[in-house]
């Protein structure tokens, strides 16, 4: 298969074509066709000569996403099932925010992490993504809005869906330099978050970076045994462990970290918890903050929403010791809001489909 164009850093695309005898300029004029003209095929391309166009054509595609599932909520969250050239599915989600438009976008096809109350760990990963194909998952969200007429553009990205991003390190980074460039989309640095489930060794490479992107952790619990029974790759990173990447982090970016703590009933929203991890946050207080994160159940899981009482004291206790915190906005809770759980109801169905075909 051809790769996608979307794939290619501005520098790459620039060095692919001059290798191959283009002028340098050339590659500014495809990033122009393909991030703000937003052409759908090389052919509409009318300022690039004929030997280039046909050279792209042939090896590289635009559009290898095809949407399967559109479904909309009623307070404007989109949810998009798309399905990759090889016939895998992969979900991508357009939220509205009072700030501007926000899409999250999966790395992998799967998730290998296995939060026990995930929907994304449901079905284990069979890939990474490319960049290119990560990079898509903006452009058609953005080619959905362009087809509105309203002049509506992605203005924040948020690097939460499907699998792990730092498990996809290369393509993620890659696929941050893309959508950052002034000469692509043009989205600001600061307006992109990753999200890590707390890949230790990937945190401190990614505090080297020297961007101004967001991170956030999917911290979940406190301590140790909670954690692990919870979210098993706290076996391979503990706290005391990933804590030091973190301190780490805070120390060479001095940037803002996000701590996601999911609100599971009778699991990790007592007050013993709340107290445990504002001692666990206490010498971080003036670079993070928490986002309590109230659950979405999922089908094949049996954690529920903890109570709004619950969820409250945790707020309070934690403010009452120093830590920032926020209880998040909810968007898509009257479609399939739990992040991954479309794709698994897809795939089972399409394995149900093809068992009963079989049978005949």
């Amino acid at each position: 298969m051809k790769q996608s164009i979307y794939g290619m850093t501005f520098d790459q695309l620039t060095d692919w074509l001059m290798e191959r005898g283009h002028k340098k300029f050339r590659a500014s004029q495809v990033w122009d066709w393909l991030y703000n003209k937003r052409v759908k095929s090389f052919s509409e391309m009318n300022n690039v000569n004929k030997d280039c166009i046909q050279l792209l054509e042939e090896n590289f595609v635009i559009q290898t996403l095809q949407q399967e599932i559109k479904q909309e909520s009623s307070d404007g969250t989109i949810k998009f099932l798309f399905k990759l050239q090889d016939g895998n599915v992969i979900e991508t989600v357009l939220m509205r925010f009072h700030y501007g438009l926000s899409v999250c976008v999966t790395t992998q096809v799967g998730c290998n992490i296995g939060c026990s109350f995930c929907a994304s760990g449901l079905l284990k990963k069979s890939r990474d993504l490319t960049s290119g194909e990560i990079v898509e998952q903006i452009m058609n969200v953005q080619h959905a809005l362009d087809d509105k007429g309203e002049g509506d553009r992605v203005s924040h990205i948020v690097v939460m869906g499907i699998g792990e991003p730092f498990d996809n390190y290369d393509n993620t980074l890659d696929f941050i330099r893309i959508v950052n460039s002034q000469k692509g989309l043009a989205i600001g640095a600061r307006k992109i978050t990753v999200s890590t489930s707390g890949l230790a060794d990937q945190i401190y490479q990614f505090a080297d970076e020297d961007l101004q992107v967001n991170l956030a952790l999917s911290l979940h619990a406190p301590n140790d045994e909670l954690r692990t029974r919870i979210m098993k790759i706290n076996k391979a990173y503990p706290l005391d462990k990933l804590m030091p990447a973190i301190d780490y982090y805070l120390e060479k970016t001095n940037r803002r970290i996000t701590f996601e703590y999911i609100m599971l009933r009778d699991v990790n929203d007592h007050q013993k918890e709340a107290k445990e991890l504002a001692e666990l946050l206490k010498d971080k207080r003036h670079l993070s903050y928490v986002n309590l994160i109230p659950y979405n159940p999922v089908d094949d899981h049996s954690y529920q929403r903890s109570e709004k009482e619950a969820i409250l004291g945790f707020y309070d206790t934690l403010k009452k010791n120093g830590i920032n915190c926020v209880i998040r906005h909810e968007n898509g809770t009257d479609i399939d809001a739990a992040c991954g759980q479309l794709r698994s109801k897809q795939v089972k169905k399409e394995k149900k489909k093809q068992t009963a075909k079989a049978a005949k």
